[in-house]
């Protein structure tokens, strides 16, 4: 997305081919700093709905799971929002963060098979590692030659492992199975986590996503109450 940004409106003067990789790293990092500053900041409001969500999730008895290991400074964000809700309705919630994923079961077992699978997984590890940095070789070298600039991550990401890990502890909270809760998400990362683990998901849109696709979401909404995301809706689709 930052590439095809600066494509359209045109790429700093001063900026050599060879510094785009690094120069859209460094914009990507303040972007992210700068997101979490203002997701903390006393500034940013609650969105229109979500307390009434709240309190008829658990006037229905839907427990409502709030996870805050998607990013770094999860923990001070989920703070800002405990701070915005108050004490009366945070009571109602379970939140989840890198201390209950550390904790799950499903972290435990992932634990366990890496550890008894013993060297043959690092064999495989090192394997794998191996065969993706040739391949970025190869690629970068056939970028040159073409003059292209493009981006290359043939790793698998961590933060769609952690992602995983995450939902897959929050389940464990809500005392359900994977297939039987309902991921809010507002990120096409959220989107990729619920699929690879078979997690239904409803995506709320937002200024920053007015404009994409989540052709795996079931279902793509504005925001919370009335013609938008209710509990009453989530329960109908679940029984349909």
């Amino acid at each position: 997305m930052v590439n095809f940004y600066f494509n359209q409106i045109g790429w700093p003067s001063s900026l050599l081919t060879t510094e785009k990789e690094s120069f859209v790293k460094n914009v990507l990092q303040k972007k992210k700093i700068a997101m979490d500053e203002f997701l903390m900041s006393e500034s940013l409001t609650l969105r229109p709905g979500v307390e009434e969500f709240i309190d008829d999730a658990y006037k229905e008895g839907v427990p409502v799971v709030v996870l805050t290991t998607y990013s770094k400074s999860g923990n001070q964000i989920a703070r800002s929002i405990v701070e915005k809700l108050g004490e009366e309705r945070v009571s109602k919630l379970k939140i989840v963060g890198d201390k209950e994923v550390l904790q799950s079961l499903f972290n435990q077992l992932v634990n366990d098979i890496a550890i008894s699978s013993g060297m043959d997984e690092q064999l495989s590890k090192e394997a794998i590692k191996a065969v993706s940095a040739e391949k970025e070789r190869i690629f970068k070298e056939l970028a040159l030659l073409l003059k292209l600039i493009l981006d290359i991550d043939t790793r698998p990401p961590e933060s769609l492992e952690k992602i995983i890990l995450a939902l897959q502890a929050g389940a464990e909270v809500a005392g359900l199975p994977v297939c039987d809760c309902v991921l809010i998400a507002g990120s096409q990362s959220g989107v990729a986590g619920a699929e690879r683990v078979g997690m239904p998901c409803v995506v709320l849109r937002s200024s920053l996503t007015a404009r994409a696709e989540f052709p795996s979401a079931n279902a793509i909404m504005d925001g919370f109450g009335g013609a938008d995301l209710t509990i009453p809706k989530l329960l109908n689709k679940r029984r349909s």
